[in-house]
């Protein structure tokens, strides 16, 4: 009979034969054996790189779960006004029946059909509203206050470099959340929504994904957007359907993943037992049912090369350099970049590289060994800006 280990914070099993009776046990050791199907190998990489690329994108498409649906009519623009040094467009997307996804366009000065301009779809963090990443007041009183309002102003610091930008919002987010009577949470219907999804086949992920490949399909046929120069650019939440996009289309452009990168099974294998409440460690918006079967973050940011693509919030040194083995394959170095957080770009600063990272870890403990500085975690716009500007030709 299998005991009990009190006083730890990692699973164990006391039978002979190492099976878990514990069925959380069972499913952190299947977690910790299981090499996905379409890794990425850096020792051993795929012999055809364009079949390999094909198949990781074809099973992706497949885990999106979209919907099969009758042509919808095309987005409309409600509103346009002057700012200074570009011109502020509300428009709306109707992806399929029922929906109404509201998104803004910044468009430069001297940007029209006569003078099309490179295009950057912004995707802010997880409660982040399009207002704030445009450099607009919040259209609700009890849109959370943001901790780094100017930096993360994604939308406007390529404006003001000279590039549309399209912003729009995540799923059940400021004007897309239907905000409770209290007031106090504007978040708290996500995960329900999350659930909802799940009952019909369907995920967060895949419908955010499905809301903004319909609106990078309307952006690809407006004549001030030059069509071959679009980028994808997210911050936080908005990393994950910015990469997804980026593998499921290939003519996109570049990408910036403004966010740390590891992955994900590695920190799930880490993760310690909770003291008390059991709670997993990615909220059900983060999940994709199915994914990690097939590949990890990593995986799919290898898949992208060579096209540009730069990680400004580090993370796992294996990891990048796992990413920085695919762009050396494709002899696309150049288009690789990835930048530590301030606190750790001095390599003595990051005590942990390449060290076999032990189980049993807290989240405060995980970010440590993977080089994470919490409340720094905002848009980096010193790396973003110019790193787009050199691969997108842009006007300014």
């Amino acid at each position: 009979m299998e005991t009990v280990h009190k006083n730890t914070r990692t699973y164990h099993s006391a039978r002979p034969d190492g099976r878990f009776l514990s069925t959380m046990g069972f499913c952190h050791t299947y977690m910790e054996s299981h090499r996905p199907k379409l890794a990425f190998d850096p020792d051993n990489p795929p012999p055809n790189w364009g079949n390999w690329v094909s198949a990781v994108r074809n099973k992706l498409r497949d885990l999106m779960c979209f919907p099969e649906i009758s042509e919808q009519p095309l987005p409309e623009r409600c509103s346009s006004e002057p700012r200074s040094g570009f011109r502020l467009e509300r428009w709306e997307a109707y992806p399929e029946p029922g929906s109404v996804v509201p998104f803004l366009v910044l468009i430069p000065d001297g940007i029209d059909e006569t003078n099309p301009g490179s295009t950057v779809l912004c995707l802010p963090g997880s409660a982040t509203s399009k207002e704030l990443l445009a450099g607009e007041p919040e259209m609700s009183p009890n849109q959370p206050e943001n901790k780094h309002p100017e930096t993360n102003q994604m939308g406007l610091w390529y404006a003001k470099a000279g590039m549309v930008a399209i912003i729009v919002e995540n799923p059940g987010t400021a004007e897309l959340d239907q905000t409770p009577l209290d007031g106090k949470n504007v978040n708290t219907g996500r995960d329900k929504l999350c659930g909802e999804l799940l009952m019909f086949g369907r995920h967060y992920l895949g419908l955010s994904v499905f809301q903004k490949l319909h609106i990078l399909e309307w952006a690809r046929n407006q004549t001030f957007v030059d069509s071959d120069n679009i980028a994808l650019s997210g911050h936080s939440l908005g990393t994950e359907p910015a990469m997804l996009m980026s593998v499921l289309e290939p003519d996109l452009k570049a990408l910036v993943f403004n966010d740390f990168l590891c992955k994900n099974q590695a920190r799930y294998v880490t993760a310690e037992i909770p003291a008390s409440t059991w709670r997993h460690n990615n909220p059900l918006w983060h999940i994709v049912p199915g994914l990690l079967e097939w590949f990890d973050f990593p995986d799919l940011l290898s898949g992208i090369a060579p096209r540009p693509l730069i990680i400004t919030e580090g993370g796992a040194a294996e990891h990048l350099h796992l990413v920085a083995r695919a762009y050396d394959l494709q002899d696309a170095r150049e288009n690789y970049e990835f930048h530590y957080y301030p606190k750790y770009r001095v390599a003595s600063s990051r005590s942990h590289d390449f060290e076999h990272v032990p189980k049993g870890l807290s989240q405060e403990e995980w970010f440590e060994y993977v080089n994470v500085d919490v409340p720094n975690h905002h848009f980096k716009p010193d790396l973003a800006v110019p790193f787009l500007k050199k691969h997108l030709n842009a006007k300014n």
